[in-house]
């Protein structure tokens, strides 16, 4: 499945809500008691117009300065309790929003390592980058903004009118009168950013994306003179972006304002005909005073629902492209009855096996062969034969279309996975070191890997030498993709990674393509003892390297033409014959 960033879901769907809900179960402790303060901080903040109210009409008007200073005292003392309960809400949500993203992330993180490479052939890494960081994020700012608070906002709206109608009803209802004029600029405020929102998360994925290309082939580029070039795509996709946000703030701008004159028109409306209620006796003078400020509070919870609003609709975007990840099943699962041998021995057979990476464009056709366990065998054939696609279905990273696949007998469909790909190791053309240290970079995680087996691979491989001439040896902690190191030290290590776990089956995968001629030497003589008693799979362009297998099977245009000894393939004068030649002459030419 692709992820799209470009998703025009519901302004709400109740399945999202609710499954977003859903993370917040193990925290409800903590959010009760959030809400609980944050219900408690909006009642406080009616307490201010009530006191104002009752020290005009019941102590200024009749001169009472004793009971002037205790409703003094008791407005700090609500000042100071609104404050801590505030401070500690606050806390709270965001102590709920940074845990639930925690684990969402961890979430999110786990599954990204189950599916499997045909998933992410699709999908650009930038966009996946986008949903563990910004979308994330748009959830952690819905708790922690949006659904807390808006029990807030409700509360203290719902107090405020229900104040408003008990101290005066008829004035209460010239306050109100306004309210229709501020839903009909909410409505619109709220379709406008709602569509710039969605563009402006749409653009961010996408300046993401190119980000991570631009700096993950920044060799490429500035080899290719490609800087010019590359910075006028990531200028457009930027200016995409700039211009959604800045339409998503030019709506803001004028929100915002809108709501504060609808206020002032309000406040007028409750002055003009507070004044006249007043001339006529019908309300006090603390009556008044209580409904400015009243209305002052009241239009504060509306439009900070509105941006709530906005937070819940960016929320429910992010929620759907996040949800959608997790809903993609892996094609590789493991099997409820998986099969997991206490020993492996390592014979392969691959029967009658067609697989394409995309519906009926089939990449290998009919391939049936058989290797013994212990066998060694080379894998050889133009660019596109097929041969790392054959690599990639023995360790079940794609599923075959038809056939069967075996290791000792058993198809690997039904293999346990960790049992199946922990019985081999694999090293490829392309070296890929974590940044972590040489020793973590070889052991993986492994604990039954101990620091003594470690730098005996090493050594086996001829690694060892260089690694005691770095400044902290085994401990050296490595640059992204160890590009401190050269691409025969990358190689060296790859080696002795694979070494390390001991595997049953070793497969290499134009291993020695990227190493100078001394480098290939040594690792020629390391790739001897690791071969001896495994079963290995060599694929190689480079048919010198690969004369001493056991035998040696030609791939080409994603059949098996050939196979047998190099001795036997030769004499066949056929494919694997040609082949040779083509080298051979450029050997000559090269040395001639």
């Amino acid at each position: 499945m692709i992820q799209d960033d470009d998703i025009q879901g519901k302004i709400y769907d109740r399945r999202l809500f609710r499954r977003m809900m859903a993370y917040m179960v193990p925290y409800r402790h903590i959010l009760a008691g959030a809400v609980g303060m944050i219900i408690i901080a909006a009642v406080l903040q009616l307490v201010g117009p009530l006191i104002t109210k009752l020290a005009i009409d019941d102590y200024i008007a009749t001169g009472d300065l004793n009971g002037l200073n205790k409703l003094v005292v008791i407005y700090f003392s609500v000042l100071i309790l609104t404050f801590f309960i505030q401070y500690f809400q606050a806390y709270l949500t965001q102590y709920l929003g940074q845990k639930l993203m925690y684990d969402l992330r961890s979430e999110i993180f786990t599954h990204l390592q189950s599916l499997s490479l045909r998933f992410f052939d699709r999908n650009p890494v930038g966009r996946l980058m986008t949903r563990v960081t910004s979308d994330v994020e748009s959830l952690n700012q819905m708790f922690t903004q949006g659904v807390v608070n808006i029990f807030g906002d409700l509360f203290l709206l719902l107090g405020i009118v229900s104040a408003m109608l008990y101290i005066n009803w008829k004035l209460a209802l010239w306050t109100f009168a306004i309210i229709p004029v501020l839903f009909l600029i909410t409505h619109i405020f709220k379709t406008k950013v709602r569509v710039a929102f969605r563009q402006v998360r749409k653009w961010l994925a996408q300046i993401n994306t190119l980000l991570q290309e631009n700096i993950t082939g920044m060799r490429i580029v500035q080899v290719f003179n490609r800087e010019e070039e590359n910075f006028k795509q990531f200028s457009r996709v930027n200016a995409q972006y700039t211009r959604a946000y800045v339409r998503m703030i030019f709506y803001y701008a004028v929100f915002y304002p809108a709501i504060e004159v609808v206020s002032a028109v309000a406040i007028a409306l409750v002055l003009w005909r507070g004044g006249m209620m007043r001339l006529e006796e019908a309300v006090s003078y603390g009556t008044l005073v209580a409904f400015i400020q009243f209305a002052e509070k009241f239009f504060r919870p509306i439009s900070d629902l509105s941006e709530k609003y906005n937070v819940l609709q960016g929320a429910m975007a992010a929620s759907e492209r996040i949800f959608k990840l997790l809903d993609t099943n892996p094609d590789i699962t493991n099997p409820s009855d998986s099969y997991r041998p206490e020993q492996v021995n390592g014979e392969i057979v691959f029967d009658k096996v067609w697989f394409a990476y995309n519906e009926e464009d089939y990449v290998l056709r009919d391939i049936s062969f058989r290797i013994a366990a212990g066998e060694s065998i080379a894998v050889v054939g133009h660019t596109g034969a097929g041969k790392t696609s054959m690599i990639n279905l023995l360790s079940r990273q794609y599923d075959i279309n038809r056939g069967e696949i075996l290791l000792d007998g058993v198809d690997v469909r039904r293999w346990d996975l960790p049992a199946l790909r922990g019985s081999m190791a694999l090293v490829l053309q392309d070296v890929f070191l974590f940044s972590d240290t040489i020793m973590e970079n070889i052991r993986l995680g492994n604990k039954d890997i101990s620091d003594g087996d470690v730098v005996a691979a090493c050594k086996k491989v001829y690694a060892h030498e260089f690694i005691e001439q770095l400044p902290r040896k085994y401990e050296t902690v490595l640059t992204e993709r160890g590009l401190s190191l050269s691409m025969g030290q990358r190689q060296l290590l790859a080696f002795a990674r694979a070494i390390a776990c001991n595997p049953r089956i070793l497969i290499l995968d134009e291993a020695t393509s990227n190493i100078d001629s001394e480098t290939e030497q040594l690792i020629q003589k390391a790739m001897t003892v690791m071969m001896q008693e495994r079963t290995s799979i060599v694929i190689a362009h480079r048919l010198s390297t690969i004369q001493h297998a056991d035998r040696i099977l030609l791939f080409h245009k994603g059949k098996l033409r050939e196979q047998g000894t190099h001795e036997q393939l030769m004499s066949q004068k056929g494919l694997y014959f040609q082949l040779y030649q083509l080298q051979y002459k450029d050997q000559q030419v090269l040395t001639g």
